[in-house]
This record gives structure tokens, C-alpha cells and sequence, in this order.
């Protein structure tokens, strides 16, 4: 059985999860504990063993054409720097995901997902701060949210965080990750 345990860097002030399997450490930074009325959640990074539970959020949060552009998004991300995918944990369970990106020194937010069942309890707010110190951590010039019709219904969200018209990225298609492949081309 998996132990975790919460430590802090007394250096940097950045918490840090660390999974206690079998005499193996497993280092997870940074996290974020969030306690939001009666909903308890842990805001941390991606990690191989959340794949089949991301994908199935996905699949329920979104509609099937955001599901396929955003999954082949997730594989690139995943491929390039997957600490720029965080999660939100309920009871060990995912319940959010946000995929984040760096292009041309631009942190960019690209897709989030909640469950259904935790939307409106903090989760995605939670997720874009989460994201935002890891967008800082890296020194990026600014942040920008992708500004695509898949993303208007979080819309008001984003607004309320303090990203107005002018951080909205409407040709969000050039960023490497929403890059469409080409097939048949010669």
C-alpha cells in the first residue's frame, strides 16, 4: 500500500508530496491543499499513473470534437513537459485537469476539464492558480488563456481571475500543441 507524505523545502517555502513505496521516494512538487467549504482537494502535477483517469475526464467534461483536439494536445504536452499538466485530486480520485503550454516564452492555458459533479466548487480555480505559480516558477513574460469556442463556457471564470480581452489568445492554433497534423501531403 502507497504511503504519502507531505513535506516542506524550508529553503524555497514550496510543498512537496512524496509517494513511500517499498523503500522507494518519489518526489512530486509543488502542491497545492485546498480545503473549499466541504471539499477537500490536492492540486498537484500529472503523472504517468493518472493517464487512464485523465482521459475518462476528458471524455465526460467534454464535447467528442474538444475530446479529440484535446487529447492529441495532451499527448504533445505530455511528450514536451508534463509539470505544465496539473490535476485536481478528490479522495484519490481526478476530478480536474488543466493542460498548460510555453511558446515563445508565453505560459499559455489551454484546455481545462472538471467532473460534472465538481464544477462551480473551486476545482478550476484552484487548477489556474495552481498553473499560474508554475508559470511564474518558469519566468514566463506573460499568460494568456487559448480563446476557443471550447473554452467560452469557462469563459466568465477566466474573466473573474483577471484575464480580460487582451489575454485571451485567439490564434491559439499556432501553438505547438493545438498544431493539426497533416496527412496526405507530399
Amino acid at each position: 500500500m502507497d504511503k504519502k507524505a507531505v513535506f516542506f523545502s524550508f529553503l524555497s517555502g514550496i510543498k512537496y508530496s512524496v509517494d513511500v513505496n517499498q523503500g522507494g521516494y518519489v518526489l512530486h512538487r509543488p502542491i497545492l491543499r485546498e480545503e473549499k467549504g466541504d471539499l477537500s482537494m490536492l492540486i498537484r502535477s500529472f503523472q504517468l499513473s493518472d493517464v487512464n483517469q485523465v482521459m475518462e475526464l476528458l471524455q465526460l467534461a467534454l464535447s467528442e470534437d474538444c475530446y479529440e483536439d484535446t487529447k492529441c494536445a495532451f499527448a504533445r504536452q505530455l511528450s514536451w513537459d508534463s509539470e505544465l499538466i496539473m490535476v485536481a485530486e478528490v479522495e484519490e480520485e481526478i476530478k480536474g485537469v488543466l493542460i498548460g503550454t510555453i511558446d515563445q516564452n508565453t505560459g499559455c492555458i489551454y484546455r481545462m476539464a472538471v467532473h460534472p459533479d465538481y464544477r462551480r466548487r473551486g476545482v478550476g480555480r484552484s487548477l489556474v492558480t495552481a498553473m499560474e505559480q508554475r508559470f511564474q516558477q518558469r519566468n514566463v513574460r506573460r499568460i494568456m488563456v487559448a480563446g476557443d469556442e471550447h473554452n467560452k463556457a469557462i469563459m466568465p471564470l477566466y474573466e473573474a481571475m483577471g484575464y480580460g480581452a487582451g489575454k485571451f489568445l485567439e490564434a491559439f492554433q499556432k501553438l505547438g500543441i493545438a498544431a493539426r497534423t497533416l496527412t496526405g501531403s507530399n
